[in-house]
């Protein structure tokens, strides 16, 4: 065998196992919250679990009045369908209108903008009890969408019928990462009433559990970046890699032949 052929053959071999290791993904780079911060594990992590969000321009209220009184019930009848879904709750919404004010029935303007959807029920549940007895306001905000894209199985916007929603459960209706999805290189888009914010989350710390970014906010965007390896590493079968075993098998053997 000259040296020319085993210099070729060595080559191949190692290109070979180098695409091989290339396409291995360390354990510990896809895990999520793991023990980063602190020598001793804990279980208990503190959030508050309060929502900030602040009501503004072009948000949507959904407000239903009820009360055992049977004439302050007619009087906030409606004539939609008792339907519970997307398109009821919409079209029954009132919209903040540019300078923060909703109508809402016989309140001529109601200013909002700026305040908590709480703060919004105590200020009505007030007002109605000037008004009327036994009567319970409830209030929900129906634009309550989030985004999730980048490397996660399923992409796209999600409308959340809750009041609150943490990152990893979003992450979960976008169907979870995806094999190269890195979790410490996750981005949060906040809208802001001038502009935008951007936040960078490492979802593989525990201490992500007391963030004040781990719930999400209405029209909150998360972006999951992917991992490095993503570039060298195969999510098909490696047609290459099998072509460059193959051929270095058939220069081994043709070497050893002669």
């Amino acid at each position: 065998m000259n040296v020319n052929r085993i210099v070729q053959i060595s080559g191949r071999i190692l290109l070979a196992l180098g695409i091989i290791f290339s396409s291995c993904i360390s354990q510990n780079k896809v895990k999520l919250i793991q023990e980063r911060t602190a020598k001793i594990t804990t279980t208990d992590f503190a959030n508050t679990k309060v929502t900030t969000y602040r009501l503004q321009t072009g948000d949507h209220l959904y407000i239903e009045v009820y009360s055992v009184d049977p004439k302050t019930s007619k009087f906030f009848q409606t004539d939609f369908p008792d339907l519970m879904n997307p398109t009821y709750l919409y079209l029954k919404s009132y919209s903040v209108d540019e300078f923060g004010f909703i109508n809402f029935s016989f309140i001529d303007k109601m200013y909002v903008k700026g305040l908590t959807v709480v703060e919004v029920k105590e200020q009505l549940q007030k007002t109605l009890n000037d008004y009327f007895k036994e009567s319970t306001v409830v209030i929900k905000l129906v634009n309550f969408e989030v985004s999730v894209i980048g490397e996660v199985n399923e992409p796209g916007s999600f409308t959340i019928y809750r009041d609150q929603i943490n990152i990893f459960q979003a992450i979960g209706h976008a169907g979870g990462f995806k094999d190269f999805g890195n979790p410490k290189k996750v981005k949060l888009v906040r809208q802001t009433p001038t502009g935008s914010n951007l936040i960078e989350l490492d979802l593989s710390d525990n201490k992500i559990l007391e963030s004040p970014y781990f719930y999400m906010q209405p029209n909150d965007v998360l972006y999951v970046e992917p991992l490095n390896a993503k570039s060298l590493a195969y999510t098909r079968f490696p047609y290459e890699l099998f072509l460059v075993l193959f051929s270095t098998a058939a220069l081994v053997y043709s070497a050893f032949i002669k």
